[in-house]
């Protein structure tokens, strides 16, 4: 065997044992968290409601902290003493606009808007953990009209219950998601 043969042989065995020992760095998401170990109970006490939405409040933290308890790997507690890291949040504002018209010029769509801030912090070194103070989220539905084909005020309401359900749930996936998921 020559020389550059056996240079090639071992550069190859070399590579390969190198390869196979180093992942490309992806792993799924959902696994495993970027909160320091040393957290393991967190606090998450009600949302402060500035809006003028009655029960908003209640409504958040409960699905935060049910988001939180259904990915089981921290003890979630509803009051800031006692824990490890607490969550607090406080929802600024919501408003509801007219996205789109008929040709009576009556809205035939809706777009609901929350604004809200969310701060982790450890409660031992007093540190930010996780932080957003600009949370935007939107949600869009189609104002419901009788037969006759005007506003339905009944349904209009409903709808805007819907709504505001489904950006409460997207609400609490994404804050959780972000603080697990360090996204």
């Amino acid at each position: 065997m020559t020389i550059r043969r056996r240079a090639l042989l071992v550069m190859i065995a070399v590579a390969s044992a190198v390869t196979s020992t180093v992942g490309c760095g992806y792993s799924l998401a959902g696994r495993g968290s970027f909160l320091p170990a040393d957290i393991k109970s967190i606090g998450i006490p009600p949302f402060v409601n500035r809006t003028v939405i009655f029960n908003l409040e209640t409504q958040l933290t409960q699905k935060v902290r049910s988001e939180f308890i259904g990915r089981g790997r921290y003890q979630i507690l509803p009051e800031a003493s006692g824990v490890d890291a607490v969550l607090t949040g406080e929802v600024s504002n919501i408003s509801i606009q007219p996205a789109s018209f008929t040709t009576q010029q009556l809205a035939s769509r809706y777009v609901i808007t929350m604004s809200a801030r969310v701060e982790l912090r450890d409660t031992r070194t007093n540190m930010v953990l996780w932080e957003n103070p600009a949370l935007l989220f939107r949600q869009e539905y189609d104002a419901p009209t009788s037969t006759a084909g005007t506003p339905d005020p009944a349904a209009f309401l409903g709808q805007d219950l819907n709504a505001l359900d489904r950006i409460t749930s997207e609400f609490a996936r994404t804050i959780v998601s972000a603080i697990l998921e360090a996204f």
